[in-house]
């Protein structure tokens, strides 16, 4: 599964300023380490930008390729910055992410720069209730990229995963919802923002749900994800070094129960936090200690 490393972000704590002040050396550090670490692709995440936004994604992309030759996700909301980091890319490069919001602007960035793009399953009212609206944003989304002669194959759909602790149906529908794409849209790849599925719980919980969360999703044929690529073990149940993980979560995922006395307590884990994804278990904070 290709992993996408999200850690390039204006929002982190530690690595937001040193993009506000142009101090490469931080950037530089953390761009290797997660190539190091076992990313396919580094998220480049400037947010909004509204402020001198495309120098500033010129910049970083030009800072981060100097020290790899990885492949880049560009992550803004702003196109004139969008486009700005593109100019100066010099491989194929991911647009991430593009909505019914943003057609007008974005799509024709897909076909000038040859790139690729992931398109957000947000449409022009907001979140998708369900996997239906889910399918109906696709349709949407897969008929205007067509149109502009981007193929299904340049296509990444991220469905939206939303934080446990907030909407358990949610949840559920993004599940549902991977299950469809195929037969929606056909050739098209799938992504997800995985870290979503924890957020607001405490850190030392989140790899838990993270880690669950995308063998779920990996059970439907999930291509990519976005990732905290320093968590090791997720890495390696990505790249296939935990099958005996996945096969635990997959035949919990088919309403097998089984016996935790005879299970590790690391497995027991897993089994809790398919019962909490899955909304058989209510999500608390200690849903590891019940």
């Amino acid at each position: 599964m290709i992993l996408i490393a999200e850690s390039i972000n204006i929002m982190s704590r530690s690595i937001g300023p040193a993009l506000r002040n142009r101090d490469p050396k931080p950037i530089q550090d953390l761009a290797k380490s997660q190539v190091e670490a076992g990313a396919d692709y580094l998220d480049l995440n400037i947010g909004p930008a509204r402020k001198a936004g495309d120098e500033l994604m010129a910049w970083v992309v030009n800072t981060v390729q100097e020290v790899t030759d990885a492949p880049l996700s560009l992550d803004t909301t702003n196109p004139v910055a969008m486009e700005a980091g593109l100019k100066v890319c010099k491989g194929k490069a991911l647009i991430n992410s593009i909505s019914p919001a943003r057609f007008e602007e974005e799509l024709p960035l897909v076909k000038k720069y040859n790139a690729e793009m992931i398109g957000l399953l947000w449409g022009l009212e907001g979140m998708p209730r369900d996997a239906a609206e889910r399918g109906v944003i696709v349709a949407e989304l897969m008929y205007a990229a067509n149109e502009m002669g981007i193929s299904n194959e340049e296509i990444w759909i991220d469905p939206i995963a939303s934080p446990v602790s907030v909407e358990i149906n949610q949840v559920k529908a993004c599940v549902e919802f991977m299950s469809m794409l195929n037969d929606i849209a056909p050739g098209a790849k799938s992504t997800v923002g995985l870290s979503n599925i924890s957020n607001g719980t405490p850190d030392h919980l989140r790899p838990w749900l993270n880690r669950t969360y995308m063998v779920m999703l990996m059970r439907h044929g999930l291509h990519s994800a976005i990732v905290d690529i320093f968590d090791s073990e997720l890495v390696a149940i990505a790249h296939g070094e935990r099958p005996q993980i996945v096969d635990l979560v997959d035949r919990v995922m088919d309403g097998e129960r089984p016996d935790l006395s005879s299970l590790s307590e690391e497995e027991v884990k897993y089994v809790k936090t398919v019962r909490v994804l899955t909304g058989e278990s209510l999500y608390s904070d200690s849903w590891l200690e019940v």
